[in-house]
């Protein structure tokens, strides 16, 4: 079965472009997935293609993007706009997530009126957490299901020593391993936790997440500690958590990964329990 994908572009945070690709299923979505991506990814990378596919044959709408300031483009062999990364913040993927969910609404993408459903990677499992619980704060219509992978626990990772340096010199840099480039984290990205704490305690938010969560963590993650997939699932009332063995943080898929070549265990194995989830969680509706 052959998948059609159609591209789109629309604002995000402050204004920055958002750009996406939706893989539609045949006949009528039954749900529509927001699949967000993590900290120096973007939504061609490795298996993000294959996870909308995957979706897309369930009979979901399955929305891949690139966050506004990801600093990618579709010219994906660079980070093209290093000038918009240094500008990442937590908020600011929150709100490219919930401009998405409101697109749904508006018709402006394709799945108005029928369930949503978030799969975040890494980072990307973190954003889409908060997004979830500062919903449940605000008593705001829950998500349909949640399915996040290799997620982090918490906000903010850094040492003490990377603290030190960001107090300093009012920023951080990190090197990316794929394009070699050197990139700038500013300051605001930690200035806003520390002015808006309980909208970043992960943890705190995630037990107030009325929505299905499925927790996807590979044993041999060594980016990730397997440990923060059991202190999400733990805190999310209604979670359920998914090891798997050998598995690491990309769930031993390369990058690029063509749509249709065959995936590693350890991919085709989080593919099932994310699909028998989404089927388990649509039938219940």
């Amino acid at each position: 079965m052959q998948i059609d994908v159609m591209n789109w572009s629309l604002p995000g945070a402050d204004g920055q472009t958002i750009l996406g690709n939706t893989h539609l299923p045949e006949g009528t979505p039954r749900a529509a997935a927001i699949i967000a991506h993590g900290f120096l990814g973007y939504k061609d990378y490795g298996f993000f293609p294959t996870i909308a596919d995957t979706l897309a044959r369930i009979g979901i709408a399955a929305h891949r993007f690139n966050l506004s300031h990801s600093g990618m483009t579709n010219e994906i062999d660079t980070f093209a706009r290093p000038d918009l990364f240094a500008k990442n913040t937590w908020n600011k993927q929150v709100e490219d997530i919930e401009r998405l969910i409101h697109a749904l609404d508006r018709h402006e993408l394709v799945g108005p009126g029928i369930p949503v459903l978030l799969v975040g990677h890494s980072r990307g499992g973190v954003a889409s957490l908060l997004c979830a619980g500062r919903r449940a704060a605000a008593a705001m219509k829950p998500l349909e299901a949640i399915v996040t992978i290799a997620a982090p626990d918490s906000t903010s990772r850094e040492s003490a020593e990377q603290r030190e340096l960001l107090e300093k010199q009012g920023y951080l840099v990190v090197t990316s391993g794929r394009t070699g480039q050197t990139l700038q984290i500013d300051r605001a990205f930690w200035d806003e936790q520390h002015a808006e704490p309980g909208a970043h305690e992960l943890l705190t938010l995630a037990e107030h997440i009325p929505s299905p969560t499925l927790v996807i963590h590979g044993d041999s993650d060594p980016t990730v500690p397997p440990g923060c997939a059991q202190s999400i699932a733990g805190a999310i009332p209604n979670a359920k958590l998914a090891i798997i063995e050998g598995g690491d943080h990309v769930l031993n898929t390369p990058n690029p990964f063509p749509v249709g070549a065959e995936p590693s265990a350890q991919l085709k194995k989080a593919l099932d329990y994310m699909t028998d989830f989404v089927e388990s969680t649509l039938s219940a509706c």
